[in-house]
């Protein structure tokens, strides 16, 4: 790494600024739920995925190859918080702050073998970014860890574990103070994969439907998205006729402290219509709305 290259120790910007015109109501919640884990809220959800797959099947065959329902939900969540920013907020030290730009932070495995080990990418997004957007920092975040090369949070880890468990404890608790007044290392929040926008997991790749993924506590990632392997169904139509359907399953847990029910709703009504209208997300958006202050 180049001397240009080189993270600066301490932030010139926090991750994110203050937000102060809340409701008495929303700022007194986070001292009442203090956790992440006592404030989670489970959602889950279907999508009817015929379209969407001729729409995957299509950009394939346009050089797209690897496309596929990961880089559609990353994408709509991005368009969503475009619109919605009330849904890239965190909480630290009971205070709710407005995040400068969208992290999106994803477990892979190296191989998918038993043996094969597992790190965490961080891929930075711009609310005005396409699908084609996310597709292409996406593979490339991939690949490097495919390719054997690895990433910030497998390079903290890799030092943090060498250092005697006592004083690895009190360093976590050091770090947890810092992070209470939002004065995390940018070494640290560069690499670590509990501070960020949204960790997704693409549980379909394995097989199985999406499971219910605990917020963390210590951080700041207010949402984790799981989706899970395409299902069919047989449905019977208004004239009688029985058709073959397939679906993708998805749960979303949150923390509710972030913002009020009403905005929640129209985030995830907005997220699950940018999913199935793709074709929308190949334009950036018009106007991008920033939170409030």
């Amino acid at each position: 790494m180049s001397e240009k290259e080189k993270v600066p120790v301490f932030p010139k910007n926090k991750p994110g600024r203050r937000i102060k015109s809340l409701s008495p109501y929303m700022r007194i919640t986070p001292y009442v739920m203090r956790d992440r884990g006592d404030a989670s809220n489970y959602f889950r959800d279907t999508i009817e995925v015929s379209e969407i797959d001729k729409y995957l099947r299509q950009k394939r065959a346009d050089g797209y190859k690897n496309l596929g329902m990961l880089h559609l939900f990353i994408a709509a969540y991005v368009r969503t918080v475009s619109q919605k920013p009330q849904m890239n907020r965190y909480i630290t030290g009971q205070r709710a702050y407005a995040r400068r730009d969208i992290q999106v932070v994803m477990t892979v495995k190296k191989t998918m073998e038993e043996s094969g080990g597992e790190t965490s990418i961080k891929v930075v997004f711009d609310p005005r970014d396409t699908v084609n957007d996310v597709y292409n920092k996406m593979n490339a975040a991939i690949e490097q860890v495919k390719g054997g090369d690895e990433t910030a949070t497998g390079d903290l880890a890799g030092i943090l574990i060498k250092i005697p468990r006592l004083v690895l404890k009190t360093l976590v608790g050091f770090l947890c103070f810092l992070d209470y007044f939002n004065l995390m290392p940018k070494l640290v929040l560069t690499a670590s994969p509990f501070h960020g926008s949204l960790v997704i997991t693409d549980i379909g790749s394995l097989g199985i439907p999406p499971i219910y993924h605990h917020l963390y506590n210590f951080g700041n990632i207010p949402l984790f998205i799981s989706f899970g392997a395409r299902r069919r169904a047989y449905e019977v139509d208004r004239t009688g006729k029985v058709l073959e359907k397939k679906y993708v399953d998805y749960t979303i847990v949150t923390d509710e402290r972030i913002c009020d029910g009403y905005n929640y709703a129209q985030g995830l009504k907005m997220l699950k219509f940018n999913v199935t209208h793709p074709e929308k997300l190949e334009v950036p958006p018009e106007t991008v709305v920033q939170d409030i202050y």
